[in-house]
């Protein structure tokens, strides 16, 4: 990854509030594996792309019209 490349993530609070989550639901989408952050190099720091963004309102907005995170999983997700 190149530095131009990192410059392009997000924070958590960052990716959180682009996507229209608060940061205790992305913390959750990670938790149950939904959404994987991308740990940079030497940092423990979690990061998000823009890819990852649209995934988190994916999920979020599939959430809110009634569908289970375990059905989001299992039928939105799973070739992604």
């Amino acid at each position: 990854m190149t530095k131009a490349d990192r410059e392009k993530l997000l924070k958590i609070g960052q990716a959180a509030k682009a996507a229209g989550v608060s940061v205790q639901t992305l913390e959750y989408y990670i938790m149950l594996g939904l959404v994987n952050p991308i740990t940079t190099p030497g940092s423990r720091r979690r990061s998000f792309d823009k890819d990852t963004v649209k995934r988190i309102k994916l999920i979020h907005e599939l959430n809110e019209t009634g569908y289970t995170l375990r059905e989001i999983r299992t039928t939105w997700l799973k070739d992604r």
